[in-house]
């Protein structure tokens, strides 16, 4: 059997995908995270990397839930989870169906074209906070999901909906973490069913706990010293590279 972790290389492409991922779990936004899977699959295929890292965002998740303690917005999570969840057993259902690639494509070309929809709404546009809304809540929800499960590309749905409320950036990343916590943590369950996880994947994904545990707390160190003035465009430049890195993804997987 293939000795993954006696390769150095795992190493080099692991350890800065694991940093990544961490420091935007820790609320970075996501376009650090998606480079994650992609450094990985350098060594390994992508079904592989995207087995090894789930655990590891667990184990992230755990950390983030720990530094983001007592903020959330509850209305939000209410609105966001169960569309969430079926957006999770559609992607399980087509999951021989459906490629990441596609995905990827499609989810980074709704991100790219809502990050210019916000600069070309003006000054006063992006300082205006929109409320709940339960019908688009549920609708990018379910994207959401699906995405999450299907390439760990769950971010940009989420962004689209809940940016736009413009919650205290303390809340919003509260938020975030505990609606992509119960997100992996319910993935578990098909990728099991789906045969993606054995010894060796495992075992590269408890070698790299250490740095899962510490990434996220660096992360959410930034974060907390940010202004809001700061936190929403940094954010929505986040989602703008994430929608070029997916689109880069979903066109080169596709050709």
């Amino acid at each position: 059997m293939y000795d993954l972790l006696a390769n150095p290389w795992f190493y080099a492409t692991a350890v800065p995908a694991v940093i990544l991922v961490g420091l935007s779990k820790g609320g970075l936004g996501g376009a650090m995270g998606q480079l994650g899977v992609p450094l990985m699959t350098l060594v390994m295929a992508p079904v592989q990397a995207a087995a090894i890292m789930l655990p590891i965002l667990l184990v992230m998740d755990v950390a983030s839930l720990w530094t983001w303690r007592g903020y959330r917005d509850m209305k939000t999570l209410r609105y966001m989870l169960p569309g969430a969840l079926i957006g999770i057993a559609i992607a399980w259902v087509m999951a021989a169906v459906v490629t990441d690639g596609m995905v990827r494509l499609i989810v980074g070309a709704v991100a790219v074209l809502f990050v210019l929809r916000y600069v070309l709404a003006g000054a006063a546009g992006r300082a205006t906070a929109r409320p709940h809304n339960f019908v688009a809540a549920t609708g990018w929800s379910m994207v959401a999901g699906f995405t999450s499960f299907v390439a760990h590309a769950g971010g940009p749905p989420y962004q689209i909906y809940a940016l736009p409320l413009r919650q205290d950036p303390k809340i919003y990343n509260g938020t975030s973490v505990i609606f992509f916590a119960i997100i992996n943590a319910v993935k578990v369950i098909p990728y099991f069913a789906l045969g993606q996880f054995d010894a060796t994947n495992l075992s590269a994904s408890a070698a790299l706990a250490p740095l899962a545990l510490a990434s996220p707390f660096a992360g959410a160190w930034i974060v907390r010293r940010m202004k809001p003035e700061v936190f929403y465009p940094f954010m929505y430049a986040m989602v703008f590279l994430t929608g070029l890195k997916l689109i880069y993804d979903g066109v080169a997987s596709l050709f």
